[in-house]
């Protein structure tokens, strides 16, 4: 494992890293993240993703625990959590849900602290852009936060380039914490946003990327190109059946048996290749991976030894057999 500063901050992430979304409480009970956390650890990742909104602070409940049963030293840990949905859905849910306002942000992370069991979560997320909330307003909670103690260091997820300037501009001008992250989505088929859009943010402001989504939700494994969905698997699950188009894509689907190829060669599979050519890119300073088996992580983390094996010429291939379904 290497370990990459999250942007220009001195902060050491592991290349690769470990996520909660849909696992953690739905399909990955107390026992299993436990498992799963120290097999992540003992193989050198020292990354966990989080968020308020994963099964409702569940998830953020369940890796809490786990992390109390392992007892690491904290200083041997980074975890996040992220705001922006809230957790309630009923009742009057004016600055609860769907915000980024000061009110909701001040009490969010004080929840989050409480669910995982923690003093301070180590990077805190604005999940998603919040159109109605001035970005000052979000800028100075969130850098309060951090001025608190109660986080290290703050970040956006799925924010557009001009967001996260105008967020690092504020922060610049007010002598305020900056953000340092943003948590992408970036995969073989979803590339414009961190290739293209984000291109200046990394010069400029020393923008540092936790991606997520390696594999298309599961497309890069391969699982999918029958046409159908398997049993178990995200696009047979209803409540992500906004998934099962991509999933079941046939032009995507035959680009992955094509990739299959490719890694063969190199000695792994296809899901370690598409996991391996995140990996490959510099701007990335950790790839989120999700895992609901240990099986499923061991072999996750086997794109460590794809890595280097992904030259200019092979990086071309697979462009090349990807070309015209990248967005």
């Amino acid at each position: 494992m290497q370990y990459r500063r999250l942007g220009r901050s001195g902060l050491q992430v592991s290349e690769l890293s470990l996520g909660s979304w849909i696992t953690y409480h739905n399909q990955v009970g107390t026992s299993a993240a436990i498992e799963m956390l120290a097999q992540a650890g003992d193989a050198g990742v020292n990354f966990f993703d989080n968020a308020e909104g994963y099964a409702a602070g569940q998830s953020e409940v369940v890796m809490g625990e786990a992390f109390k049963a392992l007892k690491w030293p904290r200083l041997n840990y980074v975890v996040s959590t992220k705001f922006y949905w809230g957790l309630s859905r009923e009742g009057n849910t004016v600055n609860r849900k769907d915000t980024l306002n000061r009110k909701y942000l001040m009490q969010a992370i004080d929840g989050s602290l409480q669910r995982m069991q923690l003093d301070f979560i180590d990077l805190v997320y604005c999940h998603r852009p919040d159109p109605f909330t001035p970005i000052e307003e979000t800028v100075r909670a969130m850098s309060d936060m951090i001025t608190q103690g109660k986080a290290l260091y703050w970040g956006t997820s799925e924010w557009s380039a001009a967001e996260i300037r105008a967020a690092w501009d504020i922060a610049e001008r007010h002598h305020l914490h900056k953000p340092v992250m943003e948590q992408p989505q970036y995969n073989l088929f979803h590339r414009q946003r961190v290739e293209q859009e984000y291109a200046r943010l990394y010069e400029d402001i020393g923008l540092g990327l936790t991606t997520w989504s390696p594999l298309a939700s599961g497309l890069l494994t391969g699982k999918y190109k029958n046409g159908s969905a398997p049993a178990g698997s995200r696009g047979a699950m209803e409540s992500l059946a906004f998934l099962r188009d991509g999933l079941l894509d046939p032009a995507r689907n035959a680009a992955v048996a094509q990739l299959e190829g490719i890694a063969a060669e190199l000695g792994g599979n296809v899901a370690q290749l598409a996991i391996a050519w995140v990996n490959k890119n510099p701007h990335v300073s950790t790839v989120i991976l999700g895992a609901s088996k240990a099986a499923q992580l061991a072999d996750n983390l086997g794109a460590l030894a794809l890595t280097p094996k992904l030259t200019p010429e092979v990086l071309a291939r697979i462009d090349a057999m990807t070309q015209g379904l990248v967005r």
